[in-house]
């Protein structure tokens, strides 16, 4: 069976970067990059040094992400049409399903190879997108050129198109396929070596100009293709090419405003302020038992003053995902008694205890016990009411493929550090929506008639 899966897959992979269509799109999406540094100086971006992106380079980066995402989700959806929906009306996928080869062994040897193929446009894309990142936009006219860019990019492009035109005149090779296998080497040798020169030829440490928070981002537009490509296979099962590339493309717009359709259905609550800062109590304690306290303070209240003895919830997410407080009982005691609040027939609640309006710093206090799930932290949301749960809204976002979770243009150009744990839960998501894909796909082509 593993023999047959790798046989399907390779030969998936050959024939899919085989197409014209491939080293077409690759190439469109390098000159589209070129294309966004120039249409990005008209942002007129502020500049804060700090970020890995300032400036007309935040337009740049939204441009460039945005591109490679488009094309290689076109991309995705030619390669599947032709590895699969066109084999079944050409009748030559029933040679290999009327030999021993079962169905879901068909289709996930279909999904591989597709996969590496588009994975291999995608690295090559990012690459592109990577090299414009590292060009910056010119915004002014005292802004050159960067020299050890165009000059190892254009290196690259003519080796890899040059051999590729070599060896297809004299030795019949496919030129879309050398061209790629040739310049995905080429080109990330080109970055490396870029990584590694400023501006005026001059060496310097890599760790200078790579940028590691972008490069997450790119890994992750990486794992979307992946998804997208599962869908891609899923609509082949049963679709043309025309009817699949416009599937794909209501999943990608679909998938980008996912949250605004579904998901602020599916989490109902709204926050009242942010958290600035937390005073941590001494000695530490968790705010999970009667009588912790902690202090907060807070910025852009909606309401002036929230009053003492007020429920208060709070969590990451500004709809009330994932609040650390659960649903509480309404405490009509007085917070400030101790006796009150460890009282055992009181009402489990976290509620506000004395209020500082001149620096809107608040004391919260545990009253019996409450489960609190984790102190509060800065940058959390405030809220006044448990999150309300729509279930069919909530079984519909999670279902959707979600394209948000893997856009992370907006955490980079706000300055909001991209943990690595965040690309293991991507990784997670991406495996679940993989999965479910799959085997709706199986499940069309179990009954799909090949002959």
């Amino acid at each position: 069976m593993l023999s047959q899966l790798l046989t399907i897959t390779r030969n998936t992979f050959v024939e899919s970067i085989r197409q014209p269509i491939f080293i077409i799109l690759i190439l469109a999406a390098g000159l589209g990059q070129i294309i966004n540094v120039l249409l990005s100086a008209y942002s007129m971006g502020y500049t804060e040094d700090a970020l890995e992106v300032s400036g007309d380079d935040k337009l740049l980066l939204d441009m460039g992400l945005a591109t490679v995402l488009g094309i290689a989700t076109l991309l995705a959806a030619f390669i599947a049409t032709s590895v699969l929906s066109r084999e079944i009306e050409n009748k030559t996928a029933l040679t290999v399903i009327s030999k021993p080869v079962g169905r879901p062994l068909f289709i996930t040897g279909k999904f591989l190879g597709a996969s590496g193929a588009v994975l291999m446009a995608a690295t090559i894309m990012l690459v592109f997108f990577l090299f414009a990142i590292r060009h910056e936009v010119m915004s002014t006219a005292r802004d050159t050129i960067d020299g050890p860019v165009l000059v190892f990019t254009s290196l690259a492009l003519l080796v890899s198109l040059g051999l590729a035109s070599w060896t297809n005149y004299f030795y019949g090779w496919v030129f879309p396929s050398t061209a790629s296998i040739i310049l995905l080497p080429a080109i990330l040798v080109a970055y490396l070596v870029t990584l590694s020169l400023n501006k005026d030829w001059v060496f310097v440490g890599p760790q200078e100009t790579f940028k590691p928070q972008i490069l997450m981002a790119a890994i992750c537009i990486g794992m979307a293709l992946l998804v997208l490509n599962a869908v891609a296979i899923a609509a082949s099962t049963r679709l043309g090419q025309v009817m699949t590339i416009v599937l794909c493309a209501g999943v990608f717009m679909g998938g980008l405003l996912s949250n605004h359709l579904l998901g602020r259905f599916a989490f109902q609550n709204s926050h009242i302020a942010t958290i600035r800062s937390v005073q941590e109590p001494f000695p530490p304690n968790a705010l999970n038992r009667a009588g912790d306290t902690y202090a907060i303070s807070l910025e852009d209240p909606s309401q002036s003053i929230i009053p003492v003895g007020t429920n208060i919830y709070y969590g990451p997410n500004p709809a009330g995902v994932a609040l650390a407080v659960p649903p509480q009982g309404e405490f009509l005691g007085d917070p400030i008694r101790d006796v009150e609040v460890r009282n055992p027939d009181a009402p489990s609640a976290l509620v506000v205890r004395s209020v500082d309006a001149a620096t809107q710093t608040y004391t919260l206090v545990n009253v019996n016990n409450h489960p609190v799930a984790r102190p509060p932290r800065a940058g959390d949301f405030i809220f006044l009411q448990p999150t309300r749960h729509n279930p069919v809204a909530f079984v519909a976002w999670s279902v959707v493929p979600n394209l948000q979770v893997f856009w992370l243009s907006d955490a980079i150009t706000q300055g909001h550090p991209i943990p690595p744990r965040y690309l293991l839960l991507t990784g997670a998501y991406t495996g679940v929506q993989v999965l479910g894909l799959l085997s709706l796909a199986i499940l069309l082509f179990q009954r799909r008639d090949v002959g």
